[in-house]
């Protein structure tokens, strides 16, 4: 398959104030083009021509990192830009993903402030996740462009801790964005609908 930047499913501005028009300029025609590009022109001539994303990306990993990390990123974010909503956040969440966090988790808040603190807790370039393993939902974190789907998980919720994601619009204070991304930002039916597939 040939890897295609989508359109967002908004406008670029919104979901401002919480990530701006300038953001999502650059992080969604920039960066996520760029992963595009290069992962096109990494997969040409490989054995992962012809496969599904997933496929390329469980099968890259560890094994050729050119291809791993422009498919990887593609994956996350052809997610991320879904993960988001205008007016998203909030604690009206979906009965059975709400049921689940609440068994699994400790409840929405205490999701939120684990989730944040994954995000915060990321060194360097990464993800926070909320994923399906073996049944459980779990939060997890991990380095550049990884997700859960690497480590034997389904994830239904990612936020991008890259620099490029909230510099323009918070510079060093990743907690906030964190803050404003659980709050403001994320798209629970999405959520929701992965759950669903996951189950």
């Amino acid at each position: 398959m040939t890897f295609t930047l989508p359109n967002l499913p908004y406008s670029h501005d919104a979901l401002a104030p919480h990530m701006s028009k300038e953001t999502l300029e650059y992080h969604h025609d920039k960066h996520h083009q760029a992963y595009v590009t290069n992962g096109n022109n990494a997969i040409k001539g490989t054995e992962f021509e012809g496969k599904s994303l997933e496929e390329i990306v469980k099968g890259s990993f560890g094994k050729n990192p050119a291809v791993f990390n422009n498919a990887g990123q593609h994956y996350n974010h052809l997610h991320f830009w879904n993960w988001m909503k205008p007016n998203g956040g909030g604690s009206k969440l979906p009965g059975r993903l709400e049921k689940k966090i609440t068994e699994d988790l400790g409840g929405l808040d205490k999701f939120k402030a684990d989730f944040a603190a994954a995000g915060v807790g990321q060194f360097g370039s990464g993800w926070c996740w909320l994923s399906v393993k073996n049944g459980k939902l779990e939060i997890s974190k991990t380095a550049n462009g990884e997700s859960p789907l690497v480590h034997g998980a389904t994830p239904i919720l990612g936020c991008d801790v890259w620099e490029h994601s909230y510099y323009i619009d918070y510079r060093n204070r990743r907690p906030d964005y964190l803050k404003a991304f659980c709050d403001n930002l994320i798209n629970w039916d999405y959520v929701d609908e992965l759950f669903g597939k996951a189950g």
